[in-house]
């Protein structure tokens, strides 16, 4: 029962991860930059309606515009080499700090996962026997195998990435014969959810269900 605990627990903490970090990051650029640009734009308003509602709400929304254009102008700058040095510093003094290193290499390989996917690098989301038959492992279709693979083998052999959980930068690059592959419907998206909740997230699927018992 403990493990069980201990194993649901992880898992729901690495669901929350990333929603809890984007938020954390969200509310302290709100708090430290956010809010006081806000306060420095509007300091004509007369200190008397400064106690009002409606220069709260105004505040408020002006903070998170804020935030907005310095997110996109971040993702601008690291487009060039200077932005690029910035970030890199910027990450070199986050992964000196031992808690919020885990954290952030976490978060990140999440990220990096699903920038990749962005990219078109897996195809679809697939079902393969391995590592034996009679047991199965979800992975993604990268490609059709080509060159002296394709031709030693004498069969269609296709490129499978099979990704090892919770994370999902790691794997295996599977040569299976084309046959041997089962398409799914689920999304890549929905694919990588499964594997990094370590199967405790799965989409729905509105098929009939299987008699399990029978």
């Amino acid at each position: 029962m403990f493990k069980s605990i201990r194993s649901s627990f992880f898992t729901g903490l690495l669901i929350l991860l990333p929603l809890a970090a984007t938020i954390f990051v969200v509310k302290f650029l709100i708090e430290s930059i956010g809010a006081p640009t806000s306060k420095l734009i509007f300091w004509f308003i007369d200190s008397s309606l400064r106690d009002q509602i409606w220069f709260e709400g105004m505040l408020s929304i002006a903070s998170i515009i804020i935030i907005v254009v310095f997110i996109a102008i971040l993702g601008l700058l690291s487009k060039y080499f200077l932005g690029r040095l910035m970030m890199q510093l910027a990450e070199k003094v986050i992964t000196s700090v031992p808690f919020v290193k885990t954290v952030y290499n976490t978060v990140k390989q999440i990220v990096d996962t699903f920038s990749q996917q962005q990219k078109a690098v897996f195809q679809k989301t697939v079902l393969i026997e391995y590592p034996r038959p009679g047991v199965y492992a979800l992975g993604f279709l990268t490609s059709t195998t080509k060159g002296e693979v394709q031709q030693k083998t004498g069969k269609v052999v296709v490129n499978v990435f099979v990704p090892t959980t919770p994370n999902p930068t790691s794997g295996f690059l599977l040569m299976l014969p084309e046959d041997e592959v089962i398409d799914l419907e689920m999304s890549v998206s929905d694919g990588m959810k499964v594997v990094i909740s370590g199967g405790a997230l799965v989409p729905a699927y509105n098929a009939k269900p299987l008699d399990i018992g029978s």
